[in-house]
């Protein structure tokens, strides 16, 4: 049996190298030459997003979008778009605008110090660590949700390790490991390691080269580790969707420029389900001059999940009857041939599958 002296005693990143020597991943992004302006995109968009998820769009972004320059040029309706299906579009707001700051504060050149890089939109602590170790050899920890579950492992932490507390204990043991000047590959070792090892639900100890070492192994308590607090209940929201023709455009609006989804375009929506959804639709049609027909053609219907709501779409196809040419700036007839220049909202964009 493995004491608890022994975890905090022994360096063991010799025995996770040996892991990832074999099991390292190749990807899109693990350049020999790293780039901080590449490392910086990989790590936004890997941020509560799977690899797989996001292979695609990291090197379509990096076609369109190939220096931080280039994106620092181009429009926020540019960048949403190409964002597009990946989710949490403030992370690409805050990109946009960070990469602007970079232009002009520090003449294109991504600052090398946690101090100035922490300053920049968007980047916390663990994005920091990843574009300092990985890019500048800086010996920098980097502490997401896999490190956090292997570290809550390893040292058998029962606390919740969302707690400031407990990630700061984290970032400390992880810090205290870091062979010097490695902290790049350790950084890397550790994201593929809970990847694929040290997984959420069913680790598999087994392979594990650092399961002697786990108290939590040995307790055998893994699989109730780490923590994360009771999980509060997600509130579900009703919405009716119309997509409204007329000849060969549709109807959409424009979100406000704050708040969920800013900027960003979608098909006219009421709020509810049934009957009071599309009375309150129809009424809102009513308000710019918009009359539909009464047949209404179900397509589907859709969930789309937030990381604090979930949404329950009713989509229909609706006739119009009169459609009004003169609206107001958030509200446009988009030609249907042309639904790839703009931005769609969330579950949205998959809409436009039906037309």
């Amino acid at each position: 049996m493995v004491c608890q002296a022994d975890i905090y005693q022994t360096q063991w990143a010799s025995l996770l190298f040996e892991w990832f020597n074999l099991h390292r991943r190749e990807l899109p992004w693990r350049e020999i030459a790293r780039d901080p302006y590449k490392v910086w995109v990989s790590e936004i968009m890997l941020q509560q997003t799977k690899v797989e998820t996001v292979k695609p769009y990291y090197e379509n972004w990096m076609d369109t979008f190939p220096t931080l320059e280039t994106l620092a040029a181009a429009s926020e309706e540019d960048v949403l778009r190409q964002w597009q299906g990946l989710g949490y579009y403030s992370r690409a707001r805050n990109l946009h605008q960070a990469v602007k700051e970079v232009v002009r504060q520090y003449d294109g050149k991504v600052p090398d110090t946690k101090q100035e890089i922490m300053s920049l939109k968007g980047i916390g602590e663990y994005t920091a660590g990843a574009i300092l170790s990985l890019a500048y050899g800086k010996d920098e920890v980097a502490v997401d949700g896999n490190v956090l579950r292997i570290f809550a492992r390893l040292y058998d932490i029962k606390d919740n390790v969302l707690q400031v507390a407990v990630k700061q204990k984290v970032l400390q043991l992880a810090q205290a490991q870091i062979p010097m000047g490695q902290a790049g590959k350790f950084n890397e070792a550790l994201m593929d390691f809970g990847s694929l090892v040290c997984i959420p639900k069913h680790p598999t100890c087994p392979v594990c080269p650092l399961r002697r070492l786990c108290l939590a192994h040995q307790r055998g308590c893994e699989k109730d580790v780490p923590y994360r607090g009771e999980k509060r209940k997600v509130p579900i929201e009703y919405w009716t969707v119309g997509v409204i023709k007329q000849g060969e455009c549709v109807l959409v609006h424009q979100r406000p420029e704050k708040g969920l989804l800013a900027s960003m375009w979608e098909f006219p929506m009421g709020a509810g389900r049934g009957k009071n959804g599309k009375g309150a639709l129809t009424q809102l049609l009513n308000q710019i001059g918009v009359t539909v027909d009464t047949t209404w053609e179900l397509l589907e219907k859709r969930k789309h999940v937030f990381s604090h709501k979930i949404w329950q779409l009713g989509i229909y196809l609706i006739p119009c009857v009169h459609g009004n040419t003169n609206l107001r700036k958030e509200w446009q007839w988009l030609p249907i041939q042309a639904y790839q220049t703009v931005p769609w909202a969330g579950p949205h964009g998959k809409i436009t599958a039906l037309l």
